[in-house]
């Protein structure tokens, strides 16, 4: 019934979706494996994309020619730019999304990507042979080979779901978990765990009172995410802001007593950066108040997400403190909140390839690694999809540096030193965040996809022609001089000192308070020499004259740490026989097997002097 297929993907979440549509995209014969073909992409949370260092990972994912940048792009129903108040290191693009148009694009995409077949299925079981994985075993009982798998089961892996007092199997509300392959697993000798994580109640847009609320509308100027010519929304839907009160808050811990959090039902360890609203009343009892995000869930639906109030409280607990919210007193609730709690794998278990380190050609993206997030598993879905593809046709593993991109930071963190608590990428998680902004995703990466064969022959064209732009900006910019008379009089309307000889036009663009796009409307000549360039170029190449300084120390620091990125140590290095390091050094060494002496430095627990030991015994 089934051929032998190069790459089997078990589950169609975020992660599962982008990792299909590499491996097939790069050549492999690939089965997308899900036990709901009318759930593929689904957003099971917050129906939006991006946000703070999550939107630098989705444009990191499109400048590899990954698919979630596009979608996003086509089923926006509004976007903003967060953080433009400050460098561009931190502009983060956000969009809220149409959540069923979202599914319906990926989707489609899905079933126009060459090679990719898919079957509807619980896989409950894994074949494997010698130490390698070959292929999966279905609930229906069929057994599929394949050279490569990879598991990307999100939080259905032994799922339960809590409200209140009550608690069922689920990996979503209303779709049973998946069992059998943990049990699997362990057997084999993997460690796993649990963690929880939890959404907020649904609600009819039609029982609100939006004039008690803050509306927040999307940008003028529509960046979006994919660096490809997808169309930009003319039009955009807003999204409110309101407030829980003291007494929403005292509604509320009279369930405390039956939430399952409190009570010890729920074993696992809940979002650091995500708590619950029972949570955050509990560990912030100080603050009276905190905000909520009024989110619609699409363009041709009532249905709202109430970011900001995830509960597993008693359904009637959750009703009655949400009509207490100013704008919410008529509200009606299509659904309540609930947490759930899942398996999940410490991914210090994975190299950097993320292919498991017990058994050969089986491979780990998404939540089944202790990540939080859409955008987080997308990447590590696109990055396994790759490295599966590379393995059953022997070619070289694809592995991203952390200064090479949020993707790099975020496997390097999982890698050397796992987590205890769902991982959420932040900017300041980037030491190099200057160099791996958003705006230059696609010059940083696309050359590497491209060479590799995924980005397309466009792609890159496209990016030769943005380059050639930049530096012909920057020369422009270089030679205008700009006399006193015709800058002068601009200079007083911003506050800004006044120059007396002429000055050439990028120095007068390293002043903190002026952009191009002014400086080009002061100066006609200067305006009239950029018409050919479009906004992006345009843009990227005043980010590079302002910030050449910060850039080139970033560059120096990058190159000094490369040197121990650098060395690497032998996969079969004996640490036990280094009498010099500590036993803590040598067991976390030992067990962890860094590939090199960069990353021997980032596992917790590793010193300076254990390093230098290390590079003294190798030689160095």
């Amino acid at each position: 019934m089934f051929p032998e297929y190069d790459v089997i993907v078990v589950g169609a979440g975020h992660a599962g979706c982008e990792a299909a549509a590499a491996a097939a995209n790069l050549g492999s014969k690939t089965l997308l494996i899900t036990m709901n073909m009318q759930t593929i992409a689904q957003m099971s949370c917050n129906p939006a994309m991006g946000g703070i260092a999550k939107g630098q990972i989705v444009r990191e994912i499109d400048a590899l020619g990954g698919y979630s940048g596009i979608v996003t792009d086509l089923s926006t129903i509004q976007f903003r730019m967060l953080n433009r108040s400050k460098g561009p290191a931190m502009w983060s693009p956000r969009a809220q999304n149409d959540r069923m148009l979202f599914h319906l694009k990926w989707r489609e995409m899905l079933e126009n990507t060459d090679r990719l077949d898919f079957y509807q299925d619980m896989v409950n079981g894994l074949l494997i042979k010698d130490g390698r994985c070959t292929g999966v075993v279905t609930g229906l009982g069929h057994e599929i080979k394949a050279k490569a798998v990879v598991l990307t089961n999100g939080t259905f892996l032994n799922g339960i779901v809590h409200i209140g007092e009550k608690n069922f199997g689920g990996g979503r509300m209303a779709e049973k978990a998946a069992t059998g392959i943990t049990e699997q697993l362990v057997s084999l000798g993997f460690q796993s765990d649990r963690l929880k994580t939890g959404t907020p109640p649904r609600i009819d847009g039609r029982s609100l009172d939006y004039s008690k609320m803050e509306e927040q509308p999307g940008d003028e100027d529509v960046v979006g995410f994919s660096f490809t010519d997808t169309p930009r929304i003319k039009e955009q839907r807003s999204c409110w802001i309101t407030y829980t009160n003291q007494a929403v808050h005292d509604i509320l811990k009279t369930g405390f007593d039956r939430s399952p959090m409190f009570a010890g039902r729920i074993d696992g360890v809940g979002p650091r950066y995500c708590p619950s609203i029972e949570d955050k009343i509990n560990r912030f009892a100080e603050r009276d108040r905190h905000q909520l995000f009024i989110e619609p869930e699409g363009w041709n639906t009532v249905e709202i997400y109430l970011n900001g109030f995830s509960t597993s409280l008693p359904e009637e607990v959750q009703y009655e403190a949400l009509r207490t919210i100013p704008g919410l007193e008529n509200v009606k609730m299509f659904r309540p909140g609930y947490a759930i709690e899942y398996d999940f794998f410490p991914p210090t278990q994975l190299d950097y390839t993320l292919e498991t380190k017990l058994i050969k050609n089986l491979y780990f993206a998404g939540q089944i690694n202790g990540t939080t997030g859409y955008e987080e598993a997308a990447c590590q879905g696109l990055m396994a999809g790759i490295n599966a593809h590379q393995k059953v046709k022997e070619l070289a593993p694809f592995i991203l540096k952390r200064s090479e991109a949020y993707i790099g930071v975020l496997i390097d963190d999982l890698i050397s030193k796992g987590t205890k608590e769902p991982y959420r990428m932040f900017t300041s998680r980037a030491e190099f965040r200057t160099l791996l902004r958003q705006d230059n995703a696609d010059l940083r990466l696309t050359g590497i996809s491209h060479a590799l064969g995924l980005a397309s022959d466009a792609r890159m064209e496209k990016v030769s022609e943005k380059l050639n732009g930049i530096t012909s900006i920057k020369k422009i910019l270089h030679e205008l001089a700009v006399e006193p008379a015709e800058i002068n009089n601009w200079f007083d309307s911003i506050e800004s000192s006044r120059i007396s000889e002429k000055q050439k036009a990028d120095k007068i663009l390293l002043r903190p308070m002026v952009e191009i796009d002014q400086l080009a409307k002061a100066i006609p000549r200067l305006e009239d020499a950029l018409l050919p360039y479009n906004k992006e170029t345009i843009e990227q190449a005043a980010i590079q004259i302002k910030y050449d300084v910060y850039i080139e120390k970033e560059r120096e620091l990058v190159s000094r740490m490369s040197q121990l990125e650098d060395l690497e140590i032998p996969e079969t290095f004996d640490y036990k026989r280094i009498a010099s390091l500590g036993n803590e050094a040598r067991e976390k060494l030992s067990k962890g097997k860094p590939r090199t002496l960069g990353q021997a430095s980032r596992i917790s627990g590793i010193n300076p002097s254990d390093i230098q030991i290390l590079m003294v015994f190798m030689g160095r």
